[in-house]
């Protein structure tokens, strides 16, 4: 005996996606500035932060691609259609960012060695540029970023490219003052040691996701509990809770009732769904409602 709650397929980040498109305008307009700036200027520092900006591009490209395609219907083959694909796209940008890290770090090292000359003024014009669009960035993805794990992870990247910028508009200030040239090459070496913790933590929410572990925000021992509290209710077994794309948790369990409660089936399955959605906002859950001594006849999968 199984009940479930209809639930709709749009995700966090489909109802966020003008929030990803307009980032992304903006995120192309700086890199374009950034691109021609370093070309003028020499400066390392504006390139990497041309190539973070492209690579954050790129990403914000693949969120509005999986958001699409995790829009799609559901089918026999795919039940929960592919709202997954979200969670790929985040894992996807985050190790861009770690690729984009190390290719920053060797040349910024080649360059301590070696410095080359960089026209101070560009570098502080043009990342002043590029911090004005990624505060406006910013702000525009602010409102979604709690709600996907995908728009999170565009707003990190923005983030980066945000403080990325004030590196880059402080380094080249002091290399227009001062003459020395291997800040550029610091700068560089900063803005990378800022943006791989963010990109880990990206990555370690994609993977937590993906291997279907117990959301963060769910205690399962306090969810039983909680169940054991209905009225009628035994036992709880095979709990298990894991989430499909951001926003949408998803649980199953066996439920052993009092034999007199069987015969109200609806009822008893209405006060658990109740339960879950108001207490742990868990809108699709898969109950079995068991008689007492049905686990005698489970397999040993089942605990």
């Amino acid at each position: 005996m199984g009940h479930g709650h209809g639930h709709g397929h749009a995700t966090a980040a489909a109802a966020n996606r003008w929030r990803l498109a307009a980032a992304l305008a903006l995120m192309l307009g700086v890199a374009v500035v950034q691109v021609a700036g370093a070309a003028t200027s020499g400066s390392l520092a504006l390139l990497a932060d041309a190539g973070h900006t492209v690579a954050d591009s790129f990403g914000v490209v693949l969120a509005l691609v999986a958001v699409w395609v995790a829009a799609r219907p559901p089918s026999a083959d795919r039940t929960f259609g592919l709202q997954r694909a979200e969670v790929l796209a985040a894992a996807l940008n985050a190790l861009t960012l770690f690729a984009l890290c190390g290719f920053v770090a060797v040349e910024a090292v080649r360059r301590l060695l070696d410095p080359q000359p960089v026209a101070g003024p560009w570098v502080a014009a043009v990342a002043a540029v590029g911090l004005a669009a990624n505060v406006v960035a910013l702000l525009v993805l602010r409102g979604g970023q709690r709600d996907s794990l995908n728009v999170r992870g565009a707003y990190l990247e923005v983030m980066g490219d945000a403080l990325a910028s004030v590196g880059v508009l402080v380094g080249g200030g002091l290399i227009w003052l001062t003459g020395w040239e291997r800040v550029d090459s610091l700068v560089s070496l900063a803005v990378s040691a800022f943006i791989v913790p963010r990109a880990w933590s990206l990555l370690r929410e994609a993977v937590h996701v993906l291997l279907e572990a117990t959301p963060r925000n769910v205690d399962l021992d306090e969810v039983r509990a909680h169940l054991m509290r209905q009225p009628g209710v035994l036992d709880v077994h095979d709990l298990h809770a894991w989430t499909i794309t951001s926003g949408t948790p998803v649980m199953s369990a066996h439920v052993v009732v009092e034999d007199g409660r069987l015969a109200d089936a609806g009822r008893v399955l209405d006060d658990l769904h109740a339960c879950l959605s108001g207490h742990f906002d868990v809108e699709h859950s898969t109950l079995q409602l068991e008689p007492a001594g049905h686990v005698e006849h489970e397999g040993p999968c089942h605990a």
